[in-house]
């Protein structure tokens, strides 16, 4: 038989952390890698933006450009083990790019194509899913094109579409009046309500995807909260203006 030798402290603790511990470092990696993916989604929705709203203004055409630069630095790093995630989402972020380029580049006056614009790279995108490829990046891109979904229902049912072609076919030194006249137009309870409750349904669709383990829902949420984001600091940015 053999006989009885206490465990050394070193052999203690591995023994403790491959048997007790390690499924608990297990989640919290999990929860970590969920979390980036969830931050980084609301980032590339909400701060690029303002980058490219300028650009595709006065440089459109490069805009379109850059898109194919997202796209060809998103396939690269797909192929590298280490960076596989951020290809991912990287090439999710490029439809977004490319739709908001073309649209706000030559289309940005009729309001009534946005959607199918920004929709453009939808067949892709369920090809993408069906065939398990860049699917965290095809849930970020469905994810930022329901936000902006729901951003245009508002801008329909608050009546708000006269106001955007406005502003958009208007001379710049006149976008502060055109800003203020559409405040004013929002600014009555039913106004209130109407933002109100759509704002409630983007929390809900926002948060609901949170309580699944599968990064590209994490990736969906991400961009779905982050529309709020960005509505609001363009809403602060015409109260400024």
């Amino acid at each position: 038989m053999t006989p009885y030798r206490p465990l050394s402290l070193t052999e203690a603790e591995s023994s403790l952390t491959s048997s007790s511990l390690e499924p608990l470092f297990t989640f919290w990696q999990a929860m970590a890698l969920r979390r980036r993916v969830f931050w980084v989604s609301m980032f590339l929705v909400s701060i690029p933006v303002f980058f490219q709203a300028p650009l595709v203004r006065w440089l459109p055409a490069l805009s379109l450009l850059i898109s194919g630069l997202w796209l060809f630095l998103g396939l690269v790093l797909l192929e590298r083990p280490g960076f596989r995630l951020a290809g991912d989402i990287l090439i999710g972020f490029t439809w977004t790019w490319l739709a908001g380029s073309i649209y706000w580049g030559w289309f940005r006056w009729e309001p009534t194509i946005h959607l199918p614009i920004e929709a453009i790279a939808l067949p892709i995108v369920c090809w993408c899913i069906a065939n398990r490829r860049a699917v965290v990046g095809s849930y970020f891109y469905l994810g930022s094109l329901l936000g902006t979904a729901i951003t245009d229902v508002y801008f329909y049912w608050a009546d708000l579409i006269p106001y955007w072609r406005s502003l958009m076919l208007s001379p710049p030194e006149q976008s502060a009046d055109i800003l203020h006249s559409a405040l004013a137009h929002i600014q009555t309870l039913q106004g209130a309500a109407q933002a109100g409750i759509l704002l409630v349904l983007l929390v809900m669709i926002g948060t609901l995807p949170l309580h699944s383990n599968r990064l590209q829902w994490w990736a969906f949420a991400g961009a779905v909260l982050s529309t709020i984001l960005v509505d609001s600091l363009f809403g602060v940015a015409a109260l400024l203006a």
